[in-house]
């Protein structure tokens, strides 16, 4: 039987819509939380904004903008943690044969790391985003990369000790409980923008070894108007379409908490880490 498909507003009518107070050094603002209320699995709870996202986000996401990307425009002030983990990735990879990409997305990010390194697989829980990849693979005409679409929480199709390094990029954190796809000895190298402690707890868990975090809180976004912030805000994890007249006013009030000035600047937090494998 054909399965129906489930729009991203059928999703939220699903669950039910909870206020709750974040305090941000002298900010208080609110915060949207999706909890579901379905036996099944509509809604995956995304640690990186407190909400509830479901796997349809992720693929309307790929279909409005073509990726796993805002498409805004903005410069950055400070030390972005972006820029310094692909500094650190691209080095690493030199070393490594068999390299696991997790939460791949759209496969830009892993298409400009294959440059460096011998073979990397990507995965990604979106079916979107892997035809997204895969037809970029395709118009560059790529090799040693491969895009496959699957999710970190259940069972992967590799073998016991097939890669060297794994990395995530922003990706699923449950890819720590996938230790046995990496070997003895082997990498784990990620970027995040939230708890952080949680994800340490995970890796001493699953006994890893060697576990180092830095932290990268001095940059900025600097959006040249609204209308860039806007589309930003709209593309990050399980939030509504600012870009949209019936979310105008939370995007002012967010806009307002955001300007310094005459600009509109997002601080950027994010910390990097890297563990191995005992």
């Amino acid at each position: 039987m054909k399965q129906k498909a489930v729009s991203f507003e059928s999703i939220r009518r699903d669950c039910f819509f909870v206020t709750f107070l974040r305090f941000n050094q002298k900010l208080t603002y609110y915060s949207e939380l999706f909890v579901t209320i379905k036996k099944r699995k509509i809604c995956e709870y995304n640690r990186w904004g407190g909400n509830f996202v479901s796997m349809e986000w992720y693929d309307m996401i790929a279909k409005r903008n073509g990726g796993y990307r805002s498409n805004a425009k903005y410069t950055v002030e400070g030390v972005s943690g972006e820029t310094i983990f692909e500094r650190k990735l691209s080095k690493m990879l030199e070393k490594y044969d068999e390299v696991l990409d997790a939460g791949c997305g759209h496969g830009e990010f892993t298409l400009k790391m294959r440059r460096h390194a011998n073979r990397i697989i990507g995965i990604d829980n979106s079916l979107e985003m892997i035809k997204i990849a895969n037809k970029l693979k395709a118009d560059v005409k790529a090799q040693r990369v491969e895009f496959l679409h699957y999710s970190t929480k259940e069972s992967l199709p590799f073998k016991d000790q097939q890669f060297d390094l794994i990395y995530s990029r922003r990706g699923p954190t449950s890819i720590i409980h996938q230790n046995r796809i990496l070997k003895p000895g082997g990498v784990i190298f990620g970027i995040h923008s939230s708890n952080m402690d949680e994800l340490e707890d995970k890796l001493i868990d699953q006994g890893f070894t060697e576990i180092e975090f830095d932290v990268y809180d001095s940059a900025f976004l600097v959006f040249p108007d609204k209308d860039e912030f806007a589309k930003y805000l709209s593309a990050s994890h399980g939030n509504p379409d600012y870009t949209s007249p019936e979310n105008r006013m939370k995007f002012e009030e967010l806009t307002a908490m955001h300007t310094v000035g005459d600009k509109i600047k997002y601080k950027e937090w994010r910390y990097i880490w890297k563990a191995k494998r005992r």
